[in-house]
């Protein structure tokens, strides 16, 4: 008997980071990480869990958008297949009024990513799976026909992207019994918030090391001589063989950016991360061109368009996705597919609640289903606030060890969801009874 979605919940929470500066960078000096966050629940009491990632002022917009896509979902058979989600993820792309606000970018968009990532926690805990080997168990053509090939296919074709899929697909078996061994790369930002102290820079960079990661990133773009001396502190403590990338979070125009990377080039960066606006394509080709460093960018591109945009100028050396930014799921697969094409590295963005858990799966689809390979390829690892999921990640060595559980690994514990909502949860009564003492 087929199961009906019959409960949508969606809640505005908010985790007040801003107290220990941790998310802190040159864009973003005092983040409150935050989730608009969706429950679907179905007539069999199963559930689905998803949301949109902020930093605090608006996460109550994206929680509206989210609340106008109630209609979209409720009373509708519980998705299973890949048909199944391929259609809800149309359907909420494709309104011609919902889309007018975008289109295809921006809070509706983000907000549609939300309910189409908790429609797949939702079919991939009904298959008994985690959603990395619901979606590689699937056929190249169930894979294809997630995709909206419209505006991609003077690059990507269905045909191109099924010829990618079946080339990879002799493998799966392999590689995904060494997923399971070995876990995934991973490189932390955790020692290198701009708010943070060179001490503290120092100790957790030291730390990361002893940890086993290999790489880790640092925020720059407040101040030159400050970054100078930051990198130079950081390596200083890691040593000539452990990779350090470095995250403008937007800060720069071209000709600045090109400026303080030549400034920082001495210290070897692995990459430059987001040194300019997120829309202009040809920036960063210019910025790539321009200075030694390689250069990544995704976190904040909007959709699959402006992803094959920056892989036909040849603007960037490692693609950064991010699982809660664009519609869901089947957009990423896209953008997978888009790099796969151009020989690109993915290297996702998690600095923030909830995306680790997340884009792990993302990157283990793609090694097992797509690219076939982790060369070149490390997730992000940020270690606060894992502890509100019911299903965290887990690092070993330096590595993502792949997810077991059925689903998306997205489920918040009911009591971080009830003490950390948006303005009337404990933890928000209490800091307002603090601000209202202190003036």
């Amino acid at each position: 008997m087929s199961q009906t979605v019959t409960g949508f919940e969606v809640h505005d929470i908010r985790f007040p980071t801003s107290e220990q500066l941790d998310g802190s960078d040159a864009m973003n000096p005092d983040p409150d990480y935050s989730a608009a966050y969706v429950v679907l629940r179905t007539t069999d009491g199963a559930e689905g869990h998803g949301f949109c990632f902020t930093i605090g002022r608006g996460n109550e917009v994206t929680a509206a958008a989210i609340e106008a896509l109630r209609p979209y979902v409720v009373g509708r058979p519980a998705p299973r297949t890949a048909a199944d989600l391929a259609a809800l993820y149309f359907e909420l792309t494709h309104d011609s009024q919902l889309r007018w606000l975008g289109p295809e970018k921006g809070v509706m968009h983000m907000a549609a990513g939300a309910v189409v990532n908790a429609a797949w926690d939702l079919a991939a805990g009904y298959a008994g799976k985690p959603v990395w080997e619901f979606l590689a168990g699937m056929t190249p053509e169930e894979l294809v026909s997630l995709v909206d090939f419209r505006y991609l296919t003077d690059v990507l074709t269905p045909d191109d992207a099924l010829a990618i899929l079946r080339a990879a697909e002799p493998g799966r078996a392999e590689r995904a019994a060494q997923l399971r061994e070995r876990g995934y790369p991973a490189y932390t930002t955790s020692p290198g918030w701009l708010g943070y102290a060179d001490a503290k820079l120092v100790g957790l960079a030291q730390q990361a090391v002893a940890d086993g990661f290999e790489q880790i990133k640092l925020k720059v773009g407040g101040d030159l001589d400050d970054d100078v001396r930051r990198m130079k502190l950081a390596r200083e403590a890691v040593g000539p063989d452990i990779r350090i990338a470095v995250d403008a979070n937007q800060r720069w125009d071209v000709a600045e950016a090109v400026r303080w990377m030549a400034a920082l080039a001495p210290y070897e960066p692995h990459w430059i991360e987001e040194p300019t606006s997120p829309d202009d394509i040809l920036g960063h080709a210019a910025i790539r061109a321009g200075q030694p460093v390689k250069v990544a960018t995704g976190e904040h591109v909007a959709n699959r368009v402006v992803f094959k945009q920056l892989l036909q100028a040849g603007a960037v050396d490692f693609v950064q996705i991010d699982a809660a930014r664009v519609a869901g799921v089947n957009e990423n697969v896209a953008i997978l597919l888009l790099a796969a094409k151009f020989g690109v590295p993915v290297c996702p963005h998690a600095g923030g609640v909830g995306l680790c858990e997340l884009v792990q799966h993302l990157s283990m689809f793609d090694f097992v289903a797509v690219s076939g390979s982790w060369d070149d390829r490390v997730i992000e690892y940020v270690d606060h606030l894992h502890e509100h999921f019911a299903d965290p990640v887990v690092i070993v060595s330096g590595r993502y060890s792949a997810p077991t559980a059925p689903g998306f690994s997205a489920r918040m514990l009911p009591a971080s969801i009830a003490e950390h909502s948006y303005p009337d949860g404990p933890v928000w009564q209490a800091r307002r009874t603090t601000e209202e003492i202190s003036s």
